[in-house]
């Protein structure tokens, strides 16, 4: 059982008005967590944090070294998903309503070390997230919005963002994504786990 990984998230109230960043905070550790995902009064996402603690996926790269210079992406995207979302998927192999995808951006750094060369993670650059709620985004390619925290000079973060256009994304997730807009081909721990219960969890 995945149990006991904890991050803290900014809330709105169930049964009152707005909490604010600087009222509370809650926790998103539960196995079968609603949601990590908290909007604001704009409808803006609350910067997730503690996602460390969630399930790391992978780490995909695209360096300059090997597009000409010019990489869309060429730095590292740590990828984390939502532990009741992962849970979700070990037993359907689909993203439940509701799921969490974050992508911290990490810059190259090192390309030489003891053992060879390579590529070697650098410093933290930025943050994004993907979303999936029926409700806040009915009419997007399978209701996912996407969110990015980054600042243009990659120094700290924003503590909201609103959802981006779809054509900043899913243009290029919809088409070439494996499924549901999640590029699960670069990912073997969430192809691993797609339906496998706890016979996906490493190990079994």
């Amino acid at each position: 059982m995945i149990r006991n990984f904890i991050t803290s998230v900014l809330f709105t109230g169930l049964l009152g008005g707005m909490i604010t960043p600087a009222q509370a905070a809650t926790t998103c550790q539960s196995s079968t967590h609603k949601s990590c995902a908290k909007f604001n009064s704009k409808s803006e996402l609350i910067r997730p944090t503690g996602y460390r603690e969630w399930i790391y996926v992978g780490a995909p790269l695209t360096p300059n070294h090997l597009n000409n210079g010019k990489a869309a992406f060429p730095e590292f995207h740590n990828v984390y998903i939502d532990p009741a979302s992962w849970t979700a998927w070990k037993k359907s192999g689909k993203f439940r309503d509701g799921t969490v995808i974050v992508k911290e951006l990490v810059s190259v750094g090192s390309k030489k070390t003891f053992s060879g060369n390579g590529y070697f993670m650098g410093e933290y650059l930025g943050l994004e997230a993907m979303v999936k709620s029926k409700k806040r985004f009915p009419k997007a390619a399978g209701n996912w919005g996407f969110f990015r925290f980054t600042n243009e000079d990659f120094k700290g973060l924003k503590t909201v963002a609103g959802v981006l256009p779809e054509s900043a994304c899913l243009s290029c997730h919809t088409p070439n994504a494996q499924q549901d807009n999640v590029f699960i081909q670069h990912y073997p721990v969430l192809r691993g786990a797609k339906a496998m219960g706890e016979a996906g969890t490493g190990g079994k």
